[in-house]
């Protein structure tokens, strides 16, 4: 007899980026002898890039489209009897929201990855329009935000009823190590970016800003996306390529970030951002804008790094921080006391947990 509660966390594939990082983690290292977790993955296995706990089950659907691959997630679910559901993203979460209705003994929960009301309104415009149906808030039974914005986003914009909203953030696992020091013995100035390259990550405002810059450095970027054309057109227009290293995907993030001064952030709007959290977790400060996303829950000005208001204002952080003695120990306490990977992975088991606080026999008659 099973007496596990059985998780299904629902994905549209395993390519790199955040939620496929953090939910497939989560999925990996839930408590095995509470937990039975599996991945269910829309997408192919061909684009996969991380690797995942052989003791955690993964299946593909192999379909192109979420839309495409509703019937083929409902069989699974009819088959599988999962307990709980986690939709890992926004297309998914709306996938799980119209299945929700013909399962209603499963849980369902979705996980919002940005601040849709400041995505809308910030002057980066989607390609596709942004829309969250009335239903969604209704058929699924928590929604997890990322931060404090993007709870308060679904609350106030979008008419989200606070009690089925919780805020968990992202974990910095204990792969990303403090590095030797921070002080390092370059005469140029190490500065980083990592993320996808689109309109809403702000990549071009920092190589304006840097194009201004009088003090010897240089900037890798990693990270791929549909804006990689326009972003290093716009570099060599400013004569900055040869300052430039572009890496568009790698393994070793933290290798990176720990042979770096500085991580750069240009995020228009983020939701809880991973890469900015791991660079805090191996020492190296960050300079980012005052955007929506967390950003102002993880960023302590002069602790761990700076905030600005805009592009003047970041300039002068950047000048500030490059002549800044920092500690790196500091830096790496201050993320890590909040969002350490045990402390994470707990607030998840207490949220699956907290629907059979009243109901033990769901687990004796599994």
């Amino acid at each position: 007899m099973n007496s596990k509660i059985k998780v299904i966390f629902v994905l549209p594939s395993l390519r790199a980026g955040g939620a496929e990082r953090v939910m497939s983690y989560v999925a990996s290292n839930l408590n095995k002898d509470i937990f039975d977790a599996s991945l269910l993955i829309t997408g192919s296995n061909k684009d996969q890039s991380y690797t995942i706990n052989k003791n955690t089950p993964v299946h593909f659907l192999k379909k192109s489209r979420v839309k495409y691959a509703l019937p083929a997630i409902a069989m699974h679910l009819f088959r599988q009897r999962p307990h709980i559901v986690v939709g890992a993203i926004g297309h998914i979460n709306l996938a799980l929201a119209i299945l929700a209705i013909f399962f209603g003994k499963i849980k369902f929960i979705g996980r919002q990855t940005t601040v849709v009301g400041a995505y809308q309104k910030s002057r980066i415009k989607s390609s596709k329009k942004i829309t969250i149906p009335d239903f969604r808030p209704i058929t699924l039974d928590k929604i997890i935000c990322q931060s404090k914005d993007m709870k308060n986003d679904l609350i106030i914009n979008f008419n989200y009823p606070e009690h089925k909203i919780i805020t968990i953030n992202n974990p910095v696992t204990n792969k990303f190590k403090l590095k030797d020091s921070i002080v390092t013995s370059n005469t140029v100035t190490q500065l980083i970016t990592v993320g996808s390259l689109t309109k809403v990550k702000g990549h071009k405002r920092i190589i304006n800003i840097l194009s201004k810059l009088k003090n010897p450095f240089h900037y890798t970027i990693i990270g791929d996306g549909s804006e990689k054309g326009a972003i290093f057109e716009y570099a060599k227009k400013l004569n900055l390529l040869n300052h430039i290293t572009h890496i568009p995907f790698t393994d070793k993030v933290e290798d990176y970030l720990a042979q770096s001064d500085l991580f750069l952030c240009g995020s228009f709007v983020e939701g809880f951002p991973n890469a900015l959290l791991e660079s805090c977790a191996v020492g190296t400060p960050v300079l980012a804008f005052n955007a929506p996303g967390g950003l102002n829950e993880i960023i302590v000005d002069g602790v761990n790094g700076y905030l600005a208001k805009d592009e003047t204002e970041f300039i002068l952080q950047l000048k500030t921080s490059m002549n800044k003695s920092w500690d790196s120990k500091i830096i790496r306490q201050s993320v890590m006391s909040k969002y350490n990977e045990e402390l994470i992975l707990k607030e998840y088991e207490n949220l699956f947990l907290s629907f059979y606080e009243n109901d033990s026999a769901i687990l004796k008659n599994n």
